[in-house]
């Protein structure tokens, strides 16, 4: 197809689900599972195929890491959407007011209609399957845009969807940023964008003008803390591990690191420790991800060699070469108090970056800490390492943030009993498990009336028995 057919054709897939949903608006539980059962299947029979399409898009992309990160998650996801489903669509009784007894109510989830899904790059399988299963158990159609920086999948992904799902089912649209624009205004039910904050504003921008509710997953510079006292080997492990996984090119990779000053030669060096560990051979590892792209590297190798020309100190977490610019990998590089001024401390780094930043922590405290977080915008993700169950208690309270891991990385955002969602800058919306269910339901209140109900005091003309009891009741 011509790529100037391509919005025509969008428009199409778009009415053909839109008529599909008025003729069936509110599918069945045999339905909704079947449908999750189709997908359930797409994925586990295509393993190999998903696996070697995202290496290839990646130039290098570990197979186990594909495995971990996006495999293993969406057969999760899909699992607890056939565990729980049903129940999920069943209607929820609730209580109503003492005075409108014998009356009842319910809140009845109801599916949207159709849609929307715009797929990032980083883990393009997931975050097509994640959202799609909340769509698909809520009884809602769907279209899907890939990234066009995942060429290879997101054809194997179009073709995947073609074999398992009507086009009035499931839709996948692949093209670039002007037909993600376009896909954006299409007059959805609800749109889910996962991407930067600056693309955020524009799909958010392009759904106002049909109404069209949007959950936005962001990303921002999330925040690793280490309190005083804390294990720093311990700290580097968990930190090094949600930072090096698909090579920091993760929405909730720690950002940056603030440690005690008294503390951060003892970090780097477990860190340094720990990134020889985990990648003894360094950037010779196959099991470490390749940047995605020249211009994602370029701009990456453009943070490093600002910060160093600037006076930065930066400590290599890998041994032997630093950079394979032919291949687009670059080794892990902790960045010892880089100002604010720097792109690496102004922009969300989204790769092997980590600036690693002192602060004063007399007696204890981590006020010092905290300001620096709640300086900068609502980050999607903290992580906080801390023994002190009070403190944490207290640092909870006073930092907000999309999602909160304690003593590790990343690892709420495999909870499919959490939601996930950023707040301020970071997004807005939440999905995962009944999340994503109601995300992508209305929930539509019920309220039945009794035969038996007192109304017809309350209605013109008002009688002095009217006035009297309702004199009563704002009293009781």
């Amino acid at each position: 197809m011509h790529p100037s057919d391509l919005p025509a054709a969008m428009q199409r897939a778009f009415e053909r689900q839109r008529e599909s949903y008025d003729a069936a608006p509110f599918a069945d539980w045999p339905t909704r599972r079947d449908r999750l059962q189709r997908l359930q299947r797409l994925v586990s029979a295509n393993e190999r195929e998903i696996e070697a399409a995202i290496d290839a898009d990646f130039g290098g992309r570990p197979r186990m890491e594909t495995q971990l990160a996006e495999i293993f998650p969406c057969l999760v996801e899909i699992r607890g959407a056939l565990k729980h489903g049903a129940h999920w669509m069943t209607p929820r009784h609730v209580g109503v007011g003492k005075w409108f007894l014998p009356a009842s109510a319910t809140v009845q989830p109801r599916p949207l209609g159709v849609v929307g899904i715009i797929v990032p790059w980083n883990y393009p399988l997931f975050l097509a399957v994640g959202p799609l299963v909340g769509a698909l158990a809520a009884g809602n159609r769907a279209m899907v845009k890939m990234s066009e920086l995942t060429p290879a999948f997101s054809l194997l992904f179009a073709d995947l969807v073609r074999q398992n799902f009507a086009p009035e089912e499931v839709t996948v649209i692949t093209g670039g940023p002007e037909l993600a624009a376009e896909f954006s205004a299409l007059p959805f039910d609800h749109l889910l964008f996962t991407g930067s904050t600056g693309v955020g504003r524009k799909v958010m921008e392009a759904a106002a003008a049909n109404l069209t509710p949007v959950t936005l997953e962001l990303g921002g510079k999330s925040p690793a803390i280490v309190a005083p006292g804390f294990d720093m080997e311990r700290a580097a492990a968990r930190i090094l591990a949600g930072k090096l996984l698909n090579a920091g090119q993760t929405c909730i990779a720690p950002d940056y690191v603030l440690v005690p000053t008294a503390d951060r030669e003892r970090l780097l060096i477990a860190l340094q420790s720990q990134g020889r560990r985990m990648f003894p051979r360094g950037l010779a590892e196959r099991d470490y991800c390749s940047i995605v792209n020249p211009r994602h590297y370029e701009r990456l190798a453009g943070y490093l060699d600002q910060a160093t020309s600037s006076g930065v100190a930066a400590r290599p977490l890998f041994d032997g070469p630093q950079r394979e610019e032919a291949a687009h990998r670059l080794a892990p590089v902790a960045l010892i108090d880089p100002p604010l001024t720097l792109d690496v401390m102004r922009n969300e780094i989204f790769g092997p970056l980590l600036p690693v930043i002192g602060y004063e922590s007399a007696n204890g405290a981590v006020d010092a800490a905290l300001a620096a977080v709640k300086s900068q915008p609502r980050p999607l993700a903290l992580y906080w390492f801390d023994d002190d169950r009070a403190r944490t208690e207290r640092v909870l309270q006073q930092v907000h943030a999309g999602g909160v891991s304690i003593n590790d990385t990343l690892l709420h955002v495999a909870q499919d009993t959490l939601p996930f969602g950023g707040v301020g800058a970071s997004g807005m919306g939440q999905y995962h498990g009944r999340w994503g269910f109601d995300t992508f339901s209305k929930l539509t209140p019920v309220f039945r009336q009794s035969r038996l109900n007192g109304m017809k005091l309350f209605t013109p003309p008002y009688s002095p028995i009217a006035q009297r009891l309702l004199a009563l009741m704002k009293r009781l």
